[in-house]
């Protein structure tokens, strides 16, 4: 990260191979650059030109230099209308999950999965379950076969969602390659319920909700009660804006820090990467380059529902889009990118004294 400097903050993670732990520096507190001006208008209406040229998205709103430069509705509801977000659901996910680790609810990134939802494993199991932990859920790195893409419908259809993800075949070793699935945000649910005794949606509003002041509507559950782990949350453009601008500043919302910093660094760390973009991904965010190769951080939901964290030019994007049709495919997530890093990022750059 761009003028990473360590503080006297440490946040202890579990490592990803098993119970040893990893002291992580956190990072210094994000500050806005001294010397901002507004970006300028001839860029502003550039951008919302480009945007207007893509018939599905709904909302954009930027956020750079510490204050939002544009907000635009261009369909769909208004920016402060609860959307579904779909999977940008698992990056919400793996931040509670990065929270409960910071209050001991979860030792680390080791803790083991089977232990916690011991109830739920098949009877004849790979021995390979046993070794599956909460950070191989949360880089996409279990190693179980996807309930993902043409696997989704018979996994929801199911019985019980959680034992029919634990119940998937090996495709690969825990910590292998990255298999994008949705059962395994779901599981990370379960065990935040499990551990917690509290329903997810309770944990999300008492952690995210009511610090950051952004409205957390209830979303679907499981046939068990479970909240649905990965998909078909609800947020407004707005909250996922004032969620984005956390992570911006380093985990802090006002003076409260709300996520410990180190786990910032450690949800943007490389880990994998996807199969599908070769973008890579670390807990729950997955990870691209502009073109003169600075990082930008970006949750990514079904059908372009972005959220985009640009540490080196304190900018945060969001952009809601039709859930109706895919974004990934039919390259329409490609030119969001590129406008965020043809036109955006520049503009805010330029805007920097």
């Amino acid at each position: 990260m761009a003028n990473q400097i360590v503080d006297r903050r440490t946040f202890i993670l579990g490592s990803m191979a098993g119970g040893a732990c990893l002291l992580a520096p956190s990072r210094s507190h994000a500050q806005a650059p001294q010397s901002i001006k507004p970006l300028d208008g001839v860029a502003i209406s550039r951008i919302i030109d480009q945007a207007s040229a893509f018939p599905a998205l709904q909302t954009m709103i930027v956020y750079a230099g510490g204050k939002t430069q544009i907000e635009h509705r261009f369909h769909g509801p208004a920016a402060d209308r609860p959307v579904n977000v779909k999977s940008v659901s698992k990056t919400i996910i793996a931040t509670l999950a990065g929270i409960a680790i910071d209050r001991k609810v979860f030792s680390g990134l080791g803790e083991l999965v089977a232990p916690i939802l011991s109830n739920k494993l098949p009877q004849e199991r790979d021995p390979r379950l046993a070794q599956v932990t909460l950070g191989n859920l949360l880089s996409m790195q279990a190693g179980l076969d996807r309930t993902s893409g043409p696997n989704y419908g018979r996994w929801v259809e199911s019985s019980d969602w959680v034992r029919y993800a634990l119940a998937r075949d090996f495709v690969d070793e825990p910590g292998g390659r990255m298999l994008y699935s949705t059962g395994n945000s779901h599981l990370i649910s379960a065990m935040l319920t499990r551990k917690t005794g509290r329903s997810t949606l309770e944990n999300a509003r008492e952690w995210l909700g009511e610090p950051l002041g952004i409205n957390v509507p209830a979303w679907p559950r499981d046939p068990q009660g479970i909240y649905f782990g990965g998909n078909d949350m609800e947020l407004s453009p707005r909250a996922m804006l004032t969620f984005g601008k956390m992570f911006l500043d380093e985990g802090r919302s006002g003076n409260r820090q709300i996520v410990p910093a180190a786990w910032i660094a450690e949800s943007w760390k490389p880990r994998t990467s996807s199969p599908f973009t070769g973008d890579s991904y670390g807990l729950g965010w997955f990870i691209s380059y502009t073109p003169d190769g600075k990082p930008f951080y970006y949750a990514w939901g079904y059908g372009g529902q972005m959220i985009y964290v640009v540490p080196h030019a304190a900018v945060v994007a969001v952009m809601t889009s039709n859930t109706a049709a895919p974004s990934g495919r039919s390259g329409y997530v490609r030119q969001l990118h590129n406008l965020l890093a043809t036109q955006i990022v520049p503009a805010a750059e330029a805007a920097i004294g």
